[in-house]
């Protein structure tokens, strides 16, 4: 499992997003890969109405129906075509009461989760709230080129430990630094069921290379 989130980058919005996720459905299906796309709120029905893998938002609040003016509902995105959210990115924190507020939205309306966490201790309470992903990302290696799997695969190892000791059918995913084939293969040694990562694939010169050269290594 390959989820690209694609922040706010310049080459991931609008219609830029929808060409990449063009590329990504074509190295889905090319190469036998489960990838799901994160674009930004704006973008979720333009994709998801041109593509057929999953798309999935960047952040929903646990809010539902009502006077939220500014917030991101999981009606909204799931009307919108996604079929699945990111919580907790470490660039949009949350307590853990607004996590688990957005958890309990986001299966009320059937969106597939993915909390991100920063370290064992965080992967351990974000399991027991029962999402269906956790991604473990620290956030000083997020961009930086080096992965997690290498950097600090303990930290990995750990959180796959701990959230199996609480329930077993919570995949684990790992990120920060993801860019190549390695860094993929290695994931996936230490246990998860793959990687979140973003500016290794959107900031690349060549979008479909890269992608290609994630997976190829497999």
């Amino acid at each position: 499992m390959i989820a690209l989130n694609f922040k706010t980058y310049q080459e991931s919005t609008g219609e830029a997003a929808l060409k990449l996720s063009k590329i990504c459905e074509e190295v889905s299906g090319q190469y036998g890969v489960n990838i799901i796309v994160v674009p930004q709120t704006a973008d979720i029905h333009l994709i998801s109405s041109e593509v057929s893998i999953p798309v999935y938002a960047q952040h929903v609040d646990g809010v539902g129906y009502g006077g939220y003016t500014g917030h991101v509902t999981a009606a909204s995105v799931k009307a919108a075509g996604a079929s699945g959210t990111l919580i907790n990115h470490s660039e949009r924190r949350l307590k853990l009461a607004d996590i688990e507020a957005s958890l309990v939205a986001c299966k009320e309306a059937g969106l597939t989760t993915i909390v991100c966490t920063n370290n064992v201790p965080t992967t351990r309470a974000a399991a027991v709230l029962l999402p269906d992903y956790v991604a473990i990302e620290p956030p000083e290696l997020i961009g930086s080129g080096i992965p997690v799997s290498k950097a600090d695969p303990d930290v990995v190892t750990g959180s796959v430990e701990a959230v199996k000791k609480i329930a077993q059918d919570v995949g684990v995913l790992c990120g920060a630094g993801i860019s190549k084939g390695e860094d993929l293969k290695a994931a996936l040694e230490l246990g998860t069921e793959g990687v979140l990562l973003a500016s290794g694939i959107i900031k690349a010169p060549d979008q479909k290379k890269a992608l290609e050269e994630l997976v190829t290594g497999l």
